[in-house]
């Protein structure tokens, strides 16, 4: 297989953009040569996502998600401004989310979203070291938190029950972790 791009890029104009997105629409040909359009999202931030982690047990945080018109349990999640680090953004959003801090993130995690339509990457870090404090969150957000058993949110994923991409991707990262013996024995 070759790696080479097969499309080619006809024109391009961007169709709506606020402070998050950008939505570029592209006339192209596709691999068999053949005119066709291509719509990109292109994200203005990185995705975040951070796993407070501490003697066997996870946090997560419950709201609902507009786009899915439902209540969604996922990671502790945000953007992150691309002009910073992104250890620095994770930090943010853990004491925004849910009032805690860490001693330690470890990167545990990269990956693309939804790379068919959107160019969204994501980072997920392992928070631990943990010390409690009273959540920020920002006024878009009304959030619950809850503390479960690693096994217990694997449990929420394989029922389905947690669908959020950096969630079930994070959890199952932690899981392997955990076989493998590398996750901290007290966090």
């Amino acid at each position: 297989m070759t790696e080479n791009n097969p499309w080619q890029t006809l024109s391009a104009q961007a169709i709506y953009e606020n402070n998050w997105i950008q939505v570029t629409e592209f006339q192209v040909l596709n691999p068999a040569g053949k005119p066709g359009i291509y719509g990109v999202v292109h994200f203005k931030n990185f995705a975040i996502g951070i796993v407070p982690y501490k003697d066997g047990d996870i946090w997560l945080v419950g709201q609902y998600r507009y786009p899915l018109k439902r209540y969604s349990w996922e990671i502790i999640e945000g953007g992150g401004n691309t002009e910073i680090s992104p250890v620095e953004s994770a930090a943010r959003e853990l004491k925004e989310e849910t009032g805690m801090t860490a001693e330690s993130y470890t990167p545990i995690l990269e990956m693309h979203l939804s790379n068919s339509v959107t160019d969204e990457w994501g980072i997920v870090y392992l928070a631990t070291e943990l010390t409690d404090g009273e959540a920020e969150p920002e006024d878009t957000e009304q959030l619950q938190i809850r503390k479960v058993s690693l096994e217990q949110a694997y449990q929420e994923v394989e029922n389905g029950e947690i669908s959020d991409s950096l969630s079930v991707a994070a959890i199952y990262k932690l899981m392997l972790m955990k076989m493998q013996e590398k996750l901290p024995i007290s966090g």
